[in-house]
């Protein structure tokens, strides 16, 4: 299949991993048009070299900067975030596309921390320090009684072959966590049913409630997820926009729009106060430790351990050559166990990352920027089209 794109469409160009190989790269297209291109080059060094040299050439012929390079890109962005002159949802979004998350790569979504704790609360109150998650941690070390028992896990696991592990599942899955809660949208709703033999799961199993995905995330052993950018952007995906029939629960529940906290009056409205929660002084005062689990430092390592933060270990980039696996039965699988357990964000900063800047009120100017606007479109390209747009 052939597919023809001008090449004064290009706004920027990414290698990227696919599997845990590094083979493969996305191309971005200026808005209006149709999409963007994620192309896998293969396994072997061979094919590496083969996207190595098409991205060379493409370059080549467009303009200055297509090609992104991360460390460069995620100073910028870090000082831009650091001088409060993009919101902490820009800065995730500009971070996740450096880190090769991407909306063509399921298996590689975008991934959005849960920053409150008050989901089953009947009130909000985003001056109250006691309703936010605690950023410091990942989720699966939020309860300390369930933290005790992956830790217990951790230290007993003896095995030759595969290295000690606190979580068995992941944060950021294609199945467990996109198609889970986007499933009432399009294409997630087909892909969703693919995975279910053509069905929609057990209605048991279906998102169907906030408080309810909040309580276990939190306490259930084998569930351990963040969440995506939709959450704090597209309350569609709360609702049953499309009809789909869902089934009822055990317990003779409908499952059909999502049940939201009690301080959410519609999807609406809860996305504007998880958005308010994101950009919140409290959560910019401590999104910077986040970011050290999912991008930076505590990814990995010694750093990672201290930090309860150890994942399996096929989640994480260089833990496997693929092309030194001769059978291709057992090289198939591993590709599959590889997409289906998850994959941790290339790590973007080895040190500490720093707090953002202090807010200082000033005075409105009179009339608006077009910075914020310049820089949106820019984050925009660099991450691809949104859902609806």
């Amino acid at each position: 299949r052939t597919c023809r794109r001008p090449l004064a469409h290009v706004c920027a160009v990414y290698t990227r991993r696919y599997r845990l190989v590094d083979s493969a790269m996305e191309v971005f297209l200026r808005r209006g048009t149709k999409r963007g291109l994620f192309l896998d080059f293969g396994v072997t060094k061979g094919d590496v070299d083969r996207r190595n040299e098409f991205v060379r050439m493409l370059v080549r012929f467009c303009p200055r900067g297509t090609l992104k390079h991360w460390p460069t890109e995620a100073r910028r962005l870090q000082r831009l975030w650091q001088g409060r002159r993009i919101s902490n949802f820009d800065y995730l979004m500009g971070l996740n596309a450096l880190a090769g998350r991407s909306y063509s790569d399921l298996c590689q979504y975008p991934v959005f921390p849960w920053v409150l704790s008050c989901y089953g609360a009947p009130a909000l109150d985003l001056g109250d320090p006691a309703c936010y998650r605690d950023l410091s941690r990942p989720i699966g070390a939020l309860d300390d009684a369930r933290l005790a028992e992956f830790l217990e896990r951790y230290e007993s696991f003896q095995d030759p072959d595969i290295p000690a592990f606190m979580y068995g599942s992941h944060y950021s899955t294609a199945v467990g966590v996109v198609l889970h809660f986007l499933l009432r949208l399009q294409p997630f709703a087909d892909l969703h049913q693919s995975m279910q033999n053509g069905a929609f799961d057990v209605p048991d199993r279906l998102f169907s409630s906030v408080p309810r995905a909040w309580a276990l995330c939190t306490s259930a052993l084998s569930e351990v997820k963040e969440l995506t950018p939709e959450w704090y952007c597209v309350p569609d995906f709360l609702r049953n926009v499309n009809g789909f029939e869902l089934g009822a629960t055990q317990d003779g529940e409908r499952v059909d729009d999502v049940a939201l906290p009690r301080w959410a009056a519609s999807p609406e409205d809860f996305i504007r106060k998880h958005r308010a929660a994101l950009e919140s002084e409290h959560v910019s005062e401590n999104l910077h430790h986040w970011i050290d689990l999912i991008f930076g430092h505590k990814q990995q390592g010694q750093a990672a351990v201290d930090a309860h933060n150890v994942f399996y270990y096929l989640t994480y980039y260089g833990a496997i050559d693929l092309t030194k696996i001769r059978d291709d039965a057992l090289r198939r699988a591993t590709e599959l166990q590889i997409a289906h357990f998850g994959q941790c964000p290339m790590q973007l900063f080895s040190r500490p990352h720093p707090p953002r800047g202090r807010r200082v009120l000033v005075p409105r100017p009179l009339a608006t920027t077009t910075q914020g606007l310049d820089l949106w479109r820019q984050v925009r390209c660099a991450v691809g089209r949104a859902m609806h747009s």
